[in-house]
């Protein structure tokens, strides 16, 4: 029996001093930062779903401002809550995670995801109280509380979905997470030495403070590949933009992008800026922040445009629209009357009309608007 108990304190460990010199155990804390809340996030899907969860944190920090936020989510979506605030612990999707995860008693347990894993895992962990979607007796998905019914009726009912839904993904999920929504934005914080790295990157690319860069998310996931335009439709808007003598042009993406960055940049060779695509996650955030404008389908690469906060111009074809928040930075194109979208098919049966009716004067467009805009601002 330990004479002493444990400090229910944020920065106490038990594997070393939290100060040097200094043993919190026997002679108290020096600074107790109480653990408060315990609440842990379980968030698996797509690095895009992450980054749009995290508009989460503040309403759970309103509701719980005494609190420590758990995270677990795939290996290589942790980066993007590094230097996160709000996140206490990160935890990779693991054997070892779990374990770990299993031994801690939490007040709340959340889940993001309908699927069998995320799933099984808030069915697994200890907590008072859970959140989201669990499994049933018979391994199905479904809702465990009355806020998640009608983030669960959108995956059951596709009408409902396409057609009825008006509400974007951050609103039905606080009323998953039974949070009070004001429309927070998505947190995603860059270190000082990422903040250096990106000054230094415009100064050896020769990025002037006054530069006006589009920039061209060109990819996406290849779980679903068709969330992202063709080449030539590519080649078309750079060429018109670059046409217009104002514009730097700049093109991002993932190790999947790479050879589509590689042949767009070989048509315009030393007239664009082709940024690396295999520095890493942290490393492409970056290099999508030199970007005034980000010109994107709906992907990770247009989550992290609005993470951080630039103008976006995306376009839709499969996917939902009416759940994605611009925050008012922004244009959304999509064809009303295309029978077909959004429809979340990974192979089209209608030769992707969705892709060959982007409106690409529209985008042109849209860039010259928010150009003229930022140059001579209306004054309040």
């Amino acid at each position: 029996m330990l004479k002493r108990e444990i400090p229910s304190c944020k920065r106490f460990s038990g594997y070393k001093p939290c100060f040097p010199d200094h043993n919190c155990w026997e002679d108290g804390c020096k600074d107790n930062i109480p653990v408060g809340t315990k609440i842990l996030i379980i968030n698996l899907d797509a690095m895009g779903d992450v980054l749009m969860t995290t508009a989460q944190l503040p309403a759970l920090k309103r509701k719980f401002p005494e609190s420590t936020i758990y995270w677990v989510t795939e290996k290589n979506s942790t980066a993007l809550l590094f230097n996160n605030h709000l996140v206490d612990h990160v935890f990779p999707y693991d054997a070892e995670s779990i374990s770990i995860l299993n031994q801690i008693k939490f007040d709340y347990a959340m889940n993001v995801d309908k699927s069998l894993r995320s799933c099984s895992l808030l069915n697994s962990v200890n907590a008072k109280n859970k959140l989201g979607f669990g499994l049933n007796e018979d391994g199905k998905i479904y809702p465990v509380n009355e806020g998640a019914y009608y983030n669960f009726k959108l995956g059951m009912d596709d009408h409902f979905k396409f057609r009825v839904n008006q509400r974007t993904g951050q609103d039905y999920l606080a009323e998953t997470f039974e949070l009070e929504y004001k429309r927070d934005e998505y947190v995603f914080n860059f270190t000082q030495d990422e903040l250096n790295f990106i000054r230094n990157y415009k100064n050896e690319i020769g990025l002037a403070d006054n530069d006006f860069v589009v920039g061209f998310n060109t990819g996406c996931s290849n779980l679903y590949p068709n969330k992202k335009m063709t080449v030539d439709q590519h080649i078309i808007l750079i060429e018109e933009l670059l046409k217009k003598n104002k514009y730097k042009i700049a093109l991002f993406g993932g190790p999947e992008d790479t050879e589509r960055n590689n042949e767009i940049y070989s048509r315009f060779e030393g007239e664009i800026i082709n940024t690396p695509t295999t520095h890493g996650l942290r490393k492409g955030a970056c290099y999508e922040s030199i970007a005034d404008v980000v010109i994107t389908g709906d992907s990770f690469g247009m989550h992290l445009a609005i993470a951080l906060k630039k103008y976006v111009i995306a376009w839709f074809g499969v996917s939902c629209w009416t759940e994605i928040d611009l925050y008012d930075r922004g244009v959304k194109l999509f064809q009303k009357d295309l029978f077909c979208s959004p429809c979340w098919k990974k192979v089209c049966p209608y030769n992707l009309e969705c892709i060959s009716m982007i409106d690409l004067e529209r985008m042109v467009k849209e860039v010259d608007l928010y150009y003229e805009r930022i140059q001579s601002p209306v004054s309040k």
